[in-house]
């Protein structure tokens, strides 16, 4: 019993660290970029949106911090930490550390409807609603072509995915094929790397209530789906609802994957690689590691995105960041639990 306290109390320990490396990545990022603020002020600007404080700062700062700032770092935060969560979710539903966001194909699904809104022109919340229903969609599809073959196990609904994935994958190239090449392709181009780089805060509240909604779910369940991360059989002799477990997982990662990428783009390896972060600092307790992988998630995307804005003079897309990075920090991971997983 004793042990069990301790082990709890390391594990809120760590999670506070994480906490306030969060903070300290998003009050810090203010700070990044090629028009200088200073600390006192980017307070006095967020406060000021709450109080009533008289402004001692130009309109210029205003803009940078609250229309240019705010925007990519609340997305960094949001899009991260919903990656993350859905990673986690995944690799301990399907028990495989290879799980990520994308393995049920919501990911090309949602990047398929946003290049389709691209290619019609539509204003940018209708691209985002249409990538969101296309990732929904794809993951229907996914789960119809495992249903359709009559096995409903996890390994069929994996290949099923990868189906719907290159299926959704070919129709974007189809597009970017027709697309206008001196307007429409570069856009279209750009927006498949994952960024934020015209993030607005709108876009951002729009993903949040299903992204809110999915995370209460899959916390509400923590401990059914840890137990059914063990295994089905010992998730049945405990009395709980596997279907009904396994549902809520699909639902809810799918949910929030297709928010993610409305909002950032497809942002490959954040789903695959925080989750084993948090897994080696805090276990695989799904209690735990939901937390974790929400704090790592959103910490990670807002520093890989400072890198992004600020190493080169250009302002290079974050996508192209996490892969360069969560790559060869992926074959480092592998490398240290090569003895196991979970």
């Amino acid at each position: 019993m004793s042990s069990q306290v301790g082990r709890r109390r390391g594990e809120g320990a760590k999670l506070a660290v994480m906490l306030f490396v969060l903070l300290a990545a998003f009050l810090g990022s203010f700070l990044i970029g090629r028009y200088p603020v200073a600390p006192d002020t980017v307070l006095a600007i967020l406060l000021s949106k709450v109080f009533p404080l008289q402004p001692t700062w130009s309109e210029t700062m205003d803009t940078v911090v609250m229309k240019v700032r705010l925007p990519r770092i609340a997305a960094g935060m949001l899009v991260g930490g919903a990656l993350a969560v859905s990673g986690a979710a995944f690799q301990n539903l399907f028990r495989n550390p290879l799980a990520s966001p994308s393995i049920l194909g919501a990911s090309w699904g949602a990047g398929f409807g946003a290049v389709l809104g691209m290619i019609l022109h539509l204003p940018w919340l209708w691209i985002q609603a249409l990538a969101f229903f296309f990732g929904l969609f794809a993951v229907f599809c996914t789960v119809c072509i495992s249903s359709f073959f009559g096995n409903k196990s996890m390994v069929t609904l994996v290949l099923g995915g990868m189906v719907v994935s290159a299926f959704y994958q070919a129709l974007i190239f189809a597009l970017k094929y027709v697309a206008d090449p001196m307007d429409t392709l570069p856009a279209i181009t750009f927006w498949l790397m994952g960024g934020f780089t015209k993030t607005t805060l709108s876009e951002v509240a729009w993903a949040l209530p299903p992204i809110a909604v999915a995370l209460a779910a899959l916390y509400a369940a923590r401990w059914q789906i840890n137990v059914l991360g063990v295994g089905e059989e010992e998730a049945h002799t405990m009395g709980i609802n596997v279907k009904l477990t396994r549902a809520l997982v699909l639902v809810g990662a799918t949910l929030m994957t297709a928010a993610a990428v409305s909002v950032g783009g497809v942002i490959q390896w954040v789903g695959l690689v925080v989750p084993h972060i948090a897994r080696m600092l805090v276990g695989a307790d799904f209690a735990a590691l939901f937390p974790a992988s929400l704090l790592i998630g959103g910490a990670y995307l807002v520093l890989m995105d400072n890198l992004s804005r600020s190493l080169f003079s250009l302002d290079i897309q974050v996508g192209i960041f996490t892969a360069l990075i969560g790559a060869p920090f992926f074959v480092f991971l592998l490398a240290k639990t090569r003895k196991g997983w979970g």
